[in-house]
């Protein structure tokens, strides 16, 4: 499986994600307007199917599709990626651009942190 996405292929992940399983009109109607054309989703399907981030199952002329990898899987492996690439695979280096960047205060530091000793 590749682990990259374009911005067209990662689209339509967030809407087979959202539904988990659906036929290609499922998939075109969880997406925002301006829609792209029938052809169009059916075409970046067929290249997340090659990727091997989605499979199907054929119903007479009709495939179902789904995801092989979770939402939160292929997220994780993204944000490993930005931490190795950007920032010298330092968590330190990406949590503190990631506060910087985002404002955030210390009692919503706080909250994070609790949040975090929970799970």
């Amino acid at each position: 499986m590749k682990k990259d996405l374009t911005k067209a292929e990662e689209q339509i992940m967030q809407a087979i994600w959202q539904i988990e399983k659906g036929f290609a009109k499922d998939i075109l109607e969880q997406l925002a307007d301006p829609k792209p054309a029938y052809n169009t989703v059916l075409t970046v399907i067929r290249v997340l199917v090659q990727k091997g981030f989605v499979r199907f199952n054929t119903f007479g002329k009709s495939n179902e599709y789904y995801p092989t990898i979770s939402k939160e899987d292929y997220s994780s492996q993204q944000l490993k990626k930005i931490k190795k690439n950007y920032f010298n695979n330092s968590a330190e280096a990406l949590l503190s651009f990631f506060i910087r960047e985002n404002d955030i205060d210390m009692s919503e530091l706080d909250d994070i942190l609790k949040s975090i000793k929970q799970k």
